[in-house]
């Protein structure tokens, strides 16, 4: 049997624009590699609205020989997700999901994935906490990318199960999987990228540096409330400057939030931590240039400080380019980088758990602060050793072996963790994994509605005074012609929502058989209905009633 799988990406088209987050590249690169790697005859992708096969094969570069073929659905087809047997969403909200499986097709109708690109927002935890109420399965998982991930989803159920076991009685909650995958690059083009000497020596070029000259490189986000304070790279920088007397230029490769104000930010703390390091701001939107910077780097930095930060894909990106990565002893940094090895981790240090950080969340918990205020403050009170940092940035630009060796061994780290066909494989070995937990599990739920999300004709059928059912009888009103039904697709208030409802013809069908006296009951008109026609034309007769068309009285 071919292996299949889908996709749940609800805008339909794949692709992102200027200033990207972290987690649009990731799950575009994660999405592209599995269409090139994973196998899958087809690979589904479903969406809100009308798909393309064609547009969404060159979104995922699947035109290449040997991709999978890709075939766009519609999320409400259910009948697509049980045939792919696995549905897979780039988020870690699954439990609208799990009830719609639920309705459509049986718990057991196939597994659901999601994944967890950040734990720190406090309405992410909170859903992600939902699912514990929610009817997913063992069969299926939310995929933790790093270890610390892993750690962190785990207590929070744990804890929560105690909270609902305490409230409610019980006994352990039922919750999806937390497998380890981490995410992945395409080793082979950051290596193209770097090993480039014409480039790497022009680029050098326009920043004025010669052969002895380090540039330091960072790349990612300037935004110190989400991604880190750039203090610590700018003192270990020029304390490593001032130790080694060599020429040091540190470029930040990224984009602001709030370019007006943040560059005079940024400026300003330049001149004061680094005043004899040469300091560029390179715009990150610019692909062509960052490529060319992973050619003239001899060094990566990323002491990130923020909770928002739970992976980070530049660190592997930086090892796949050859470069020794100094980065913050943090979540996912210490399990892509270990230290001494492919660089080196800078410890860090966070502030006490005692109830000053319940402090610090209630303002945005209460939403009188927004989540970057919440996420900023906990980072301007997470240290990373600036003295670690400059002895890491001493030792590599004293020692260009050391440069080498750690670069090499980055690149030996990523071919045999990160690259996108190890990670590939990982998704399809959980797929066929959950599977089988699926075909041994006992007989699952099907049927029945999220309570808080159900059918607004059933949760407010006390609202109407009658309720449509088989044994109403309708008749036509006092004066109501065909043309008069007719005349209703002039007019845009009449016409509107008519998705829902059967056609215009449809509803003249029924409208004519009620006025000959051949039906007299809706369960009459039904049963002259096509069957997948019968919730449309319930709703047709609604509307006719709602017109003054038909008559229920």
């Amino acid at each position: 049997m071919a292996k299949r799988l889908a996709i749940y990406n609800p805008a339909g088209n794949v692709g992102i624009g200027e200033n990207p987050f972290g987690k649009d590249v990731a799950n575009l690169q994660l999405y592209r590699a599995l269409a090139r790697y994973g196998g899958y005859d087809p690979l589904y992708v479903l969406g809100h609205g009308q798909s393309d096969d064609a547009q969404l094969t060159a979104a995922f570069d699947a035109d290449r020989p040997g991709a999978s073929r890709i075939v766009g659905g519609h999320v409400l087809n259910q009948d697509l997700a049980a045939k792919a047997g696995a549905v897979l969403r780039g988020l870690p909200r699954l439990q609208d999901l799990a009830w719609l499986r639920r309705r459509a097709v049986g718990d057991a109708g196939y597994s659901l994935i999601g994944l967890v690109h950040t734990l720190a927002p406090p309405v992410v935890r909170g859903e992600i906490a939902l699912h514990a109420i929610s009817p997913l399965q063992p069969w299926d998982a939310l995929i933790c990318t790093s270890p610390s991930v892993q750690d962190a989803l785990t207590r929070m159920f744990d804890e929560f199960g105690d909270y609902l076991g305490a409230r409610f009685g019980g006994g352990k909650i039922v919750r999806p999987r937390l497998p380890l995958i981490p995410l992945g690059v395409d080793g082979a083009r950051f290596a193209q990228l770097a090993d480039r000497p014409a480039v790497r020596a022009a680029r050098r070029a326009k920043f004025g540096l010669g052969d002895d000259d380090i540039l330091v490189l960072w790349v990612g986000r300037l935004s110190f409330f989400e991604k880190a304070f750039p203090q610590a790279m700018l003192q270990a920088a020029q304390l490593a400057a001032t130790k080694t007397g060599a020429k040091v230029c540190f470029v930040q490769a990224g984009w602001f939030p709030s370019p007006e104000a943040n560059e005079k930010q940024y400026a300003a703390v330049a001149q004061a931590y680094a005043p004899s390091v040469q300091v560029e701001i390179f715009n990150g939107n610019d692909a062509q240039g960052v490529g060319e910077l992973w050619a003239a780097a001899d060094i990566f930095i990323s002491l990130v400080d923020n909770i928002q930060e739970t992976f980070g894909i530049t660190p592997v990106e930086a090892m796949a380019a050859g470069l020794p990565a100094v980065v913050s002893d943090w979540d996912g940094y210490r399990y892509t980088v270990r230290d001494g090895e492919e660089g080196f981790l800078i410890p860090t240090l966070g502030g006490p758990a005692d109830g000053i950080g319940v402090r610090m969340a209630a303002p945005h918990n209460l939403l009188i602060e927004s989540y970057q205020t919440y996420a900023g403050a906990v980072a301007q009170h997470t240290a990373v050793h600036v003295g670690r940092a400059a002895q890491a940035l001493s030792d590599l630009i004293a020692s260009p072996e050391l440069r080498k060796r750690m670069g090499e061994a980055g690149r030996a780290r990523v071919a045999a963790m990160f690259d996108w066909p190890v990670v590939a494989a990982g998704y399809d070995a959980l797929v066929d994994e959950l599977a089988a937990v699926r075909a041994a599990a006992p007989a699952a739920p099907a049927g029945g509605l999220n309570p808080a999300r159900g059918d607004p004709f059933r949760d407010f059928s006390g609202f109407a005074t009658d309720v449509l059912d088989d044994d109403t009888v309708l008749r036509l009103a006092d004066g109501a012609t065909a043309d008069a039904l007719r005349r209703t697709q002039t007019l845009e208030l009449d016409r509107a929502y008519s998705g829902y409802r059967a056609t215009l013809d449809e509803c003249l069908q029924a409208f004519a058989l009620i006025g000959q006296g051949k039906v007299g009951t809706v369960g009459e008109v039904l049963a002259k209905t096509p069957p997948p026609r019968r919730a449309a034309m319930q709703l047709g007769l609604i509307w006719m009633c709602k017109r003054g068309l038909l008559d229920w009285l």
